[in-house]
């Protein structure tokens, strides 16, 4: 009796371990596992999926086995379900932030990716469900978002599925679902402003707010948005502030004076340059006066470029700063002038070369910036 119980024991912990799978470099079916990333703004875009191969199947692929519309695959619950957007495990998607994808606004979170292909149109579906295995449990209910998109025919074969971004810019990038010859894309963008306004006041009252640098990079992002300005007035007197390890440098003072400028407060701005401009480098106060010949304020940048030489006289940078500031004032032969001086100096092909140019302009009475 001791030996049955002992044998059928055995039994049962042989089944029961022959049911756990050992970790292989062999991908289920021959479908690899991968993943996909990429930062729009500063929201993350994660894809994770497997990736089956054309192997041979060349002209099977769309249509057949990934069939057109919604199809009943025989098992599990569901009786029309969509292509799971790859092999195995369904497809998942994961934004960091809330995206809008193809116009249609979707809140931040881990989504399930499904396509239903059409030859003409198809429709990419985000299902709150991203744990499924394949598409056998797929329930509309669960949809989150649905979205049309049209499929691109090209030359080049693609012989293993893959996710890739193209079309990056600041606030969007397009998504391409890439298999033999057809590409699925559409497109996701984030508003940008309001994510990282959002992440600034958020990292601020954290440690990070123990720094000025931190202060000052808020307010001066803002200035070169054009949005947010209030506050960002406000982070720019918090840089100087001595309670969260503020410090009155040419940096903060400048940053300042820019928001100032873009809130039509032009005289505070330039008291708090005057302040600022004795604590410049040659480098700040050179890039402050490239700034200002962008804003149009060439007065005002001639006379930093003069400062900037005052403090570092025949230097290649000040020289420069000198022939740009009197070429934006219209006084062409000046400008030569501290051309002429800066070329012995350059060191470097671009730089030569830059001279080169900048002179022949000036003979012909044009503006070198």
């Amino acid at each position: 009796m001791k030996r049955l119980l002992l044998a059928t024991a055995l039994l049962a912990s042989t089944a029961m371990h022959a049911q756990k799978i050992l970790t292989t470099g062999v991908p289920t079916g021959g479908n690899k596992k991968a993943a996909v990333s990429e930062m729009i703004g500063i929201t993350d875009v994660t894809i994770r999926y497997n990736r089956p191969g054309v192997k041979g199947r060349e002209g099977k692929i769309w249509g057949q086995l990934v069939p057109a519309g919604f199809n009943d695959e025989g098992y599990g619950t569901s009786k029309s379900s969509p292509w799971r957007a790859g092999a195995n495990e369904a497809t998942s998607i994961e934004f960091s932030t809330d995206v809008s994808v193809e116009g249609q606004p979707l809140a931040k979170g881990k989504y399930g990716l499904y396509v239903v292909y059409g030859a003409d149109e198809s429709t990419i579906i985000f299902s709150k469900e991203s744990n499924n295995w394949g598409s056998f449990f797929y329930d509309p209910k669960n949809d989150a978002l649905r979205v049309k998109v049209k499929p691109v025919a090209t030359d080049r074969s693609v012989e293993w599925l893959k996710y890739e971004f193209t079309n990056q810019k600041e606030t969007s990038a397009t998504v391409n679902l890439m298999w033999e010859k057809l590409i699925i894309p559409f497109t996701v963008e984030v508003d940008l402003v309001k994510t990282q306004i959002a992440q600034f006041r958020s990292e601020l009252g954290s440690d990070k707010g123990f720094a000025w640098q931190s202060w000052n990079n808020a307010a001066q992002w803002s200035v070169d948005h054009n949005t947010n300005l209030e506050e960002a007035l406000r982070w720019a007197d918090l840089s100087m502030d001595t309670r969260v390890a503020g410090n009155r440098n040419f940096t903060t003072l400048s940053t300042k004076a820019q928001v100032l400028n873009k809130l039509n407060r032009g005289a505070e701005a330039i008291s708090i340059m005057n302040e600022a401009l004795p604590m410049g480098n040659m480098q700040q106060l050179h890039q402050y006066g490239r700034s200002l010949l962008t804003q149009k304020q060439n007065a005002e940048a001639l006379k930093v470029f003069i400062l900037n030489h005052e403090k570092n006289p025949n230097q290649f940078t000040t020289l420069m700063g000198l022939a740009r500031g009197y070429s934006a004032v219209g006084e062409y032969a000046k400008a030569l002038g501290y051309l002429e001086k800066a070329e012995p100096l350059a060191t470097d092909a671009v730089n030569k070369n830059n001279i080169t140019k900048s002179k022949a302009m000036l003979k012909e009475g044009k503006d070198i910036n």
